[in-house]
Protein backbone atom coordinates (compact mmCIF):
# COMPACT_ATOMS: atom_id res chain seq x y z
CA UNK A 1 0.00 0.00 0.00
CA UNK A 2 2.38 2.47 0.75
CA UNK A 3 4.11 2.05 -2.23
CA UNK A 4 1.38 2.57 -4.10
CA UNK A 5 0.91 5.72 -2.34
CA UNK A 6 4.23 6.56 -3.35
CA UNK A 7 3.87 5.59 -7.00
CA UNK A 8 0.63 7.52 -6.86
CA UNK A 9 2.08 10.69 -5.57
CA UNK A 10 4.87 10.56 -8.61
CA UNK A 11 2.27 10.53 -10.67
CA UNK A 12 0.51 13.77 -9.36
CA UNK A 13 4.07 15.29 -8.88
CA UNK A 14 4.80 14.59 -12.87
CA UNK A 15 1.37 15.54 -14.21
CA UNK A 16 1.71 19.43 -12.15
CA UNK A 17 5.43 19.48 -13.17
CA UNK A 18 4.51 19.29 -16.73
CA UNK A 19 1.45 21.51 -16.01
CA UNK A 20 4.00 23.98 -14.66
CA UNK A 21 7.09 23.78 -17.34
CA UNK A 22 5.33 24.77 -20.03
CA UNK A 23 4.55 28.67 -18.09
CA UNK A 24 8.15 28.59 -16.66
CA UNK A 25 9.51 28.34 -20.04
CA UNK A 26 7.30 31.24 -21.50
CA UNK A 27 9.61 33.99 -22.46
CA UNK A 28 8.75 37.42 -20.45
CA UNK A 29 6.26 39.14 -22.09
CA UNK A 30 3.94 36.30 -21.96
CA UNK A 31 4.31 35.35 -18.30
CA UNK A 32 3.67 39.30 -17.68
CA UNK A 33 -0.10 38.42 -19.25
CA UNK A 34 -3.27 36.78 -18.45
CA UNK A 35 -6.69 35.45 -20.40
CA UNK A 36 -7.39 36.74 -23.87
CA UNK A 37 -4.50 39.72 -23.60
CA UNK A 38 -2.11 36.40 -23.59
CA UNK A 39 -3.01 35.01 -26.38
CA UNK A 40 -3.36 38.14 -28.72
CA UNK A 41 0.53 38.34 -27.43
CA UNK A 42 0.90 34.49 -28.46
CA UNK A 43 -0.57 35.02 -31.54
CA UNK A 44 1.62 38.65 -32.44
CA UNK A 45 4.88 36.34 -31.58
CA UNK A 46 3.91 34.11 -33.85
CA UNK A 47 3.58 36.03 -36.64
CA UNK A 48 6.55 38.29 -35.97
CA UNK A 49 8.57 34.68 -36.18
CA UNK A 50 7.28 33.66 -39.58
CA UNK A 51 8.06 37.12 -40.56
CA UNK A 52 11.52 36.28 -39.60
CA UNK A 53 12.85 40.15 -39.38
CA UNK A 54 12.38 43.99 -38.62
CA UNK A 55 13.28 46.76 -40.21
CA UNK A 56 14.02 49.50 -38.04
CA UNK A 57 15.76 53.31 -38.61
CA UNK A 58 16.85 55.89 -36.32
CA UNK A 59 19.20 59.27 -35.87
CA UNK A 60 20.61 58.98 -32.60
CA UNK A 61 20.93 55.22 -31.02
CA UNK A 62 24.28 53.85 -31.63
CA UNK A 63 25.09 50.57 -32.76
CA UNK A 64 26.15 49.54 -29.11
CA UNK A 65 23.24 50.60 -27.51
CA UNK A 66 21.04 48.78 -30.43
CA UNK A 67 23.33 45.42 -29.94
CA UNK A 68 21.79 45.44 -25.83
CA UNK A 69 18.05 46.69 -26.85
CA UNK A 70 18.20 43.75 -29.56
CA UNK A 71 19.40 40.71 -27.74
CA UNK A 72 16.99 42.40 -24.35
CA UNK A 73 14.34 41.99 -26.98
CA UNK A 74 14.53 38.78 -28.05
CA UNK A 75 14.78 37.62 -24.56
CA UNK A 76 12.11 39.33 -23.89
CA UNK A 77 9.66 37.77 -26.02
CA UNK A 78 11.78 34.29 -26.90
CA UNK A 79 12.28 35.22 -30.84
CA UNK A 80 14.65 32.10 -32.03
CA UNK A 81 17.94 33.04 -32.74
CA UNK A 82 17.29 33.68 -36.74
CA UNK A 83 15.21 36.48 -36.10
CA UNK A 84 16.69 39.61 -37.13
CA UNK A 85 16.67 43.86 -36.26
CA UNK A 86 18.05 45.26 -38.97
CA UNK A 87 18.99 48.30 -37.61
CA UNK A 88 19.98 51.38 -39.80
CA UNK A 89 21.54 54.64 -38.06
CA UNK A 90 20.89 58.07 -40.17
CA UNK A 91 21.03 61.44 -40.27
CA UNK A 92 17.47 63.40 -39.44
CA UNK A 93 17.38 64.85 -42.91
CA UNK A 94 18.77 61.88 -44.74
CA UNK A 95 16.13 59.90 -43.05
CA UNK A 96 13.33 62.44 -44.12
CA UNK A 97 14.25 62.03 -47.49
CA UNK A 98 14.46 57.89 -47.52
CA UNK A 99 11.07 57.98 -46.19
CA UNK A 100 9.68 60.41 -48.26
CA UNK A 101 11.75 58.63 -51.56
CA UNK A 102 10.03 54.85 -50.73
CA UNK A 103 6.53 56.23 -50.08
CA UNK A 104 6.16 58.11 -53.56
CA UNK A 105 7.87 54.95 -54.78
CA UNK A 106 5.25 53.06 -53.49
CA UNK A 107 8.17 50.73 -52.32
CA UNK A 108 8.20 50.66 -48.60
CA UNK A 109 11.07 48.63 -46.97
CA UNK A 110 11.10 50.08 -43.74
CA UNK A 111 9.64 49.28 -41.02
CA UNK A 112 9.82 51.20 -37.78
CA UNK A 113 10.97 54.61 -38.00
CA UNK A 114 12.45 56.72 -34.65
CA UNK A 115 12.88 60.62 -35.96
CA UNK A 116 12.21 63.79 -33.81
CA UNK A 117 10.72 65.99 -36.07
CA UNK A 118 7.01 66.03 -35.47
CA UNK A 119 5.70 68.24 -37.88
CA UNK A 120 6.97 65.12 -40.38
CA UNK A 121 5.60 62.75 -38.71
CA UNK A 122 2.29 64.74 -38.14
CA UNK A 123 2.58 65.33 -41.53
CA UNK A 124 2.62 61.55 -42.29
CA UNK A 125 -0.04 60.63 -39.79
CA UNK A 126 -2.33 63.38 -41.78
CA UNK A 127 -1.55 61.51 -44.91
CA UNK A 128 -2.06 58.00 -43.88
CA UNK A 129 1.09 57.00 -44.18
CA UNK A 130 1.49 56.09 -40.34
CA UNK A 131 -0.01 52.66 -38.95
CA UNK A 132 -3.00 52.93 -36.65
CA UNK A 133 -1.67 50.86 -33.58
CA UNK A 134 -3.15 50.72 -29.97
CA UNK A 135 0.27 49.29 -28.68
CA UNK A 136 -0.84 48.33 -24.99
CA UNK A 137 2.42 50.06 -24.12
CA UNK A 138 0.48 53.55 -24.77
CA UNK A 139 -1.11 53.55 -21.40
CA UNK A 140 1.96 54.89 -20.02
CA UNK A 141 2.42 57.50 -22.14
CA UNK A 142 -0.88 59.66 -21.94
CA UNK A 143 1.10 62.58 -20.17
CA UNK A 144 3.28 62.84 -23.13
CA UNK A 145 0.23 62.71 -25.61
CA UNK A 146 -1.94 65.40 -23.51
CA UNK A 147 1.58 67.83 -24.15
CA UNK A 148 1.48 67.47 -27.55
CA UNK A 149 4.45 65.30 -27.94
CA UNK A 150 2.68 61.94 -29.36
CA UNK A 151 -0.71 61.05 -30.47
CA UNK A 152 -2.35 58.14 -29.07
CA UNK A 153 -2.49 55.37 -31.16
CA UNK A 154 -0.13 56.12 -33.62
CA UNK A 155 3.02 57.11 -31.77
CA UNK A 156 5.18 58.26 -28.49
CA UNK A 157 8.72 58.76 -28.17
CA UNK A 158 11.35 56.17 -27.17
CA UNK A 159 13.48 59.41 -25.92
CA UNK A 160 14.09 62.91 -26.43
CA UNK A 161 17.06 64.79 -26.19
CA UNK A 162 18.10 68.68 -26.35
CA UNK A 163 20.85 71.19 -27.84
CA UNK A 164 22.27 72.64 -24.94
CA UNK A 165 25.42 74.60 -24.48
CA UNK A 166 28.77 72.96 -23.42
CA UNK A 167 32.21 73.02 -23.00
CA UNK A 168 34.87 70.86 -21.21
CA UNK A 169 35.43 71.94 -17.68
CA UNK A 170 39.61 70.72 -17.92
CA UNK A 171 39.50 74.03 -20.25
CA UNK A 172 36.93 76.54 -19.83
CA UNK A 173 36.20 78.01 -16.45
CA UNK A 174 32.65 78.99 -17.64
CA UNK A 175 29.94 79.83 -15.08
CA UNK A 176 27.07 81.08 -17.19
CA UNK A 177 23.28 80.32 -16.76
CA UNK A 178 21.42 81.55 -19.43
CA UNK A 179 21.92 81.36 -23.66
CA UNK A 180 22.89 85.05 -23.13
CA UNK A 181 25.84 84.23 -21.27
CA UNK A 182 27.46 82.12 -24.73
CA UNK A 183 27.88 85.22 -26.14
CA UNK A 184 31.35 85.66 -26.13
CA UNK A 185 32.12 82.69 -23.89
CA UNK A 186 34.86 81.32 -26.79
CA UNK A 187 37.20 83.25 -29.49
CA UNK A 188 35.80 83.79 -32.55
CA UNK A 189 35.70 80.75 -34.63
CA UNK A 190 36.14 78.33 -31.71
CA UNK A 191 32.95 77.52 -31.02
CA UNK A 192 30.57 75.15 -33.00
CA UNK A 193 27.43 74.93 -33.73
CA UNK A 194 24.71 73.03 -35.19
CA UNK A 195 24.38 73.72 -38.54
CA UNK A 196 20.67 73.93 -39.14
CA UNK A 197 20.97 74.33 -43.11
CA UNK A 198 21.51 70.56 -42.97
CA UNK A 199 19.73 69.17 -40.35
CA UNK A 200 16.03 69.45 -39.34
CA UNK A 201 16.36 68.87 -35.49
CA UNK A 202 18.87 71.79 -35.08
CA UNK A 203 16.63 73.98 -37.48
CA UNK A 204 13.64 72.87 -34.85
CA UNK A 205 15.94 73.73 -32.09
CA UNK A 206 16.43 77.71 -33.49
CA UNK A 207 12.66 77.54 -34.19
CA UNK A 208 11.64 77.16 -30.43
CA UNK A 209 14.49 79.04 -29.26
CA UNK A 210 14.17 82.17 -31.88
CA UNK A 211 10.41 82.27 -30.03
CA UNK A 212 12.19 83.13 -26.80
CA UNK A 213 15.83 84.43 -27.46
CA UNK A 214 14.71 86.94 -30.56
CA UNK A 215 16.24 87.21 -34.32
CA UNK A 216 18.60 90.02 -32.59
CA UNK A 217 20.02 87.16 -30.05
CA UNK A 218 21.05 84.66 -32.99
CA UNK A 219 22.81 87.65 -34.80
CA UNK A 220 25.19 88.40 -31.94
CA UNK A 221 26.13 84.82 -32.27
CA UNK A 222 27.00 84.55 -35.33
CA UNK A 223 29.36 87.29 -34.54
CA UNK A 224 31.40 84.41 -32.83
CA UNK A 225 31.67 83.26 -36.23
CA UNK A 226 30.50 79.33 -35.20
CA UNK A 227 31.93 76.37 -37.37
CA UNK A 228 28.75 74.33 -37.98
CA UNK A 229 28.73 70.47 -37.69
CA UNK A 230 25.92 68.22 -37.91
CA UNK A 231 26.88 65.23 -36.21
CA UNK A 232 26.84 65.63 -32.27
CA UNK A 233 29.38 63.12 -31.85
CA UNK A 234 31.22 65.49 -33.46
CA UNK A 235 30.18 68.38 -31.77
CA UNK A 236 31.38 66.60 -28.67
CA UNK A 237 34.62 65.37 -29.98
CA UNK A 238 35.94 68.58 -30.95
CA UNK A 239 35.64 70.32 -27.76
CA UNK A 240 37.27 67.09 -25.88
CA UNK A 241 40.25 67.58 -28.28
CA UNK A 242 40.76 71.03 -28.15
CA UNK A 243 39.73 71.98 -31.53
CA UNK A 244 36.95 74.11 -29.82
CA UNK A 245 36.48 75.58 -26.51
CA UNK A 246 32.73 75.73 -26.84
CA UNK A 247 29.64 74.21 -28.33
CA UNK A 248 26.26 76.25 -28.70
CA UNK A 249 24.30 73.09 -29.60
CA UNK A 250 25.86 70.18 -27.80
CA UNK A 251 24.20 67.06 -26.72
CA UNK A 252 23.64 65.53 -22.88
CA UNK A 253 23.62 62.29 -24.49
CA UNK A 254 27.38 62.80 -26.06
CA UNK A 255 28.30 64.53 -22.78
CA UNK A 256 27.31 61.35 -20.46
CA UNK A 257 28.92 59.14 -23.65
CA UNK A 258 32.06 61.09 -23.45
CA UNK A 259 32.25 61.15 -19.76
CA UNK A 260 32.38 57.87 -19.29
CA UNK A 261 35.39 57.79 -21.13
CA UNK A 262 37.19 59.96 -19.25
CA UNK A 263 36.20 63.50 -20.10
CA UNK A 264 35.20 66.05 -18.11
CA UNK A 265 32.16 67.60 -20.72
CA UNK A 266 29.36 69.81 -18.80
CA UNK A 267 26.66 71.00 -19.98
CA UNK A 268 24.12 74.18 -19.37
CA UNK A 269 20.34 73.99 -18.89
CA UNK A 270 19.69 77.97 -19.62
CA UNK A 271 16.82 79.34 -17.46
CA UNK A 272 15.63 80.94 -20.69
CA UNK A 273 14.04 76.72 -21.20
CA UNK A 274 15.32 74.24 -23.60
CA UNK A 275 13.75 73.02 -26.82
CA UNK A 276 12.14 69.07 -26.13
CA UNK A 277 12.76 67.04 -29.40
CA UNK A 278 10.69 63.63 -28.74
CA UNK A 279 12.00 60.63 -31.08
CA UNK A 280 8.46 60.08 -32.39
CA UNK A 281 8.69 56.21 -32.83
CA UNK A 282 6.06 54.95 -35.52
CA UNK A 283 5.32 52.08 -37.79
CA UNK A 284 5.06 52.74 -41.62
CA UNK A 285 1.43 52.27 -42.65
CA UNK A 286 2.77 49.46 -45.35
CA UNK A 287 5.95 47.97 -43.14
CA UNK A 288 6.43 44.75 -44.50
CA UNK A 289 6.81 42.98 -41.57
CA UNK A 290 3.74 44.29 -39.94
CA UNK A 291 3.86 41.76 -36.40
CA UNK A 292 7.51 42.17 -36.07
CA UNK A 293 6.93 46.05 -36.18
CA UNK A 294 4.13 45.57 -33.11
CA UNK A 295 6.43 43.77 -30.95
CA UNK A 296 9.38 45.84 -31.63
CA UNK A 297 7.84 49.36 -30.84
CA UNK A 298 5.93 48.00 -27.79
CA UNK A 299 9.53 46.84 -26.72
CA UNK A 300 10.97 49.93 -27.29
CA UNK A 301 8.47 51.86 -25.08
CA UNK A 302 8.58 49.47 -22.47
CA UNK A 303 10.52 50.02 -18.91
CA UNK A 304 12.93 47.75 -19.91
CA UNK A 305 14.02 49.19 -23.22
CA UNK A 306 13.90 53.02 -21.74
CA UNK A 307 16.24 51.92 -19.03
CA UNK A 308 18.40 50.62 -21.51
CA UNK A 309 18.02 53.81 -23.54
CA UNK A 310 18.44 56.17 -21.12
CA UNK A 311 21.67 53.87 -19.39
CA UNK A 312 23.31 53.79 -22.48
CA UNK A 313 22.30 56.76 -24.81
CA UNK A 314 21.30 59.29 -21.93
CA UNK A 315 17.57 60.07 -23.42
CA UNK A 316 15.19 61.64 -21.68
CA UNK A 317 12.01 59.31 -20.87
CA UNK A 318 8.25 59.97 -21.46
CA UNK A 319 7.08 57.03 -19.42
CA UNK A 320 5.10 57.20 -16.57
CA UNK A 321 6.62 56.44 -13.55
CA UNK A 322 10.25 55.68 -14.55
CA UNK A 323 12.59 56.63 -13.20
CA UNK A 324 15.95 58.32 -14.82
CA UNK A 325 18.92 55.80 -13.79
CA UNK A 326 21.65 58.80 -14.55
CA UNK A 327 19.13 61.92 -13.37
CA UNK A 328 21.90 64.66 -13.85
CA UNK A 329 21.88 63.60 -17.55
CA UNK A 330 18.70 62.49 -18.51
CA UNK A 331 16.35 64.49 -16.19
CA UNK A 332 12.49 63.56 -15.87
CA UNK A 333 10.47 65.87 -18.44
CA UNK A 334 8.62 67.60 -15.33
CA UNK A 335 12.43 68.86 -14.26
CA UNK A 336 12.84 71.01 -17.72
CA UNK A 337 11.79 74.27 -18.65
CA UNK A 338 10.81 73.32 -21.94
CA UNK A 339 9.84 75.40 -24.28
CA UNK A 340 6.23 75.05 -25.18
CA UNK A 341 6.07 74.88 -29.37
CA UNK A 342 2.86 74.17 -31.67
CA UNK A 343 4.20 70.74 -33.74
CA UNK A 344 1.45 69.56 -35.10
CA UNK A 345 0.73 72.97 -37.01
CA UNK A 346 4.35 73.84 -37.96
CA UNK A 347 4.35 73.50 -41.43
CA UNK A 348 6.53 72.91 -44.62
CA UNK A 349 6.90 76.67 -45.55
CA UNK A 350 6.75 77.50 -41.78
CA UNK A 351 10.20 74.83 -41.58
CA UNK A 352 11.28 77.01 -45.20
CA UNK A 353 10.95 80.33 -44.02
CA UNK A 354 13.11 79.71 -40.76
CA UNK A 355 15.86 77.66 -42.59
CA UNK A 356 16.06 80.59 -45.10
CA UNK A 357 16.36 83.45 -41.85
CA UNK A 358 18.94 81.16 -40.16
CA UNK A 359 20.77 80.73 -43.60
CA UNK A 360 20.86 85.12 -43.98
CA UNK A 361 22.57 85.37 -40.02
CA UNK A 362 25.15 82.50 -40.66
CA UNK A 363 25.91 81.98 -44.10
CA UNK A 364 25.07 85.14 -46.08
Amino acid sequence: MTRLIEKLMLVLLLALFAQVLPAAEEPPALQAVTGPQKEQLRALIAAAVKEGEVSSWDVVIQPATHNVLFEAFRKQYGMPASFKVNYSLARSADLVTRVNQELQAGRVTMDVVAIALLPFVHEKVKGGHVMRYDSPQYAAYRAVFEKGLGRDGYFAFNGAYIFVPMWDASKLNFTGTSWKDVIGAAQPGRMSMGDSANSVTYLATYMGLKSVLGVDYFKRVAEMKPTFIVRSEQIANQIVTGQDTFAFSGMPTRAYQFNKRGAQLKFLLPKEGVVLLPQAIFILAKAPHPSAAKLWLDFMLSDTAQKILVENEALISGRAGFVSPIPEYAPPIDKLNVIKIDWENITAEDQNKAKAEWLSIFKP
